[in-house]
């Protein structure tokens, strides 16, 4: 029996009225898409930063199923990501001369949603002043997807 289906039930049994039915009904027609509706993402292996940008698309939102099957994805996210942590001498220098903002490094994220045809329909790069920010790096990738998929359901 399909979630929705038992949800119906769920309602029945708690003795709801018509209307809190027709309400709920109206709601979901409206504001929700079925899993079967929603396009299917296949997330590449990285080095384990499939995992946080796996978590982050469920945390944020994003309208798609994170699929682990490369063969029923609708699109597969590509992604490389490079940090670079500074040197100690390199923090110190920073923070004696300059001034102490960055000292922890950098890293740079980029990906790619590529369709069955293998055409690139989505690309978004990303620098963060951490050399430890995979999980702020993989939640504005899942932000700026989001974005993009919500946009393309429109036309």
């Amino acid at each position: 029996m399909s979630s929705f289906a038992c949800r119906l039930r769920s309602l029945f049994n708690r003795g709801r009225s018509l209307k809190t039915l027709f309400l709920y009904l109206a709601a979901v027609s409206a504001f929700g898409q079925s899993r079967a509706e929603l396009p299917r993402i296949f997330v590449a292996p990285q080095n384990g930063f499939e995992s946080y940008i796996s978590a982050a698309i469920i945390k944020k939102k994003v309208p798609a199923v994170v699929t682990q099957n490369r063969d029923e994805a609708t699109f597969v996210l590509t992604s490389a990501v490079d940090a670079k942590a500074e040197s100690t001498g390199s923090k110190i220098a920073r923070c004696l001369f300059i001034y102490c903002v960055g000292m922890e490094g950098s890293q740079v994220a980029t990906v790619q949603l590529v369709n069955s045809k293998n055409e690139v329909e989505w690309a978004y790069n990303v620098t963060k002043l951490s050399a430890r920010a995979y999980q702020s790096t993989a939640e504005a990738i899942a932000k700026h997807l989001k974005g993009f998929l919500e946009g393309r359901q429109k036309k």
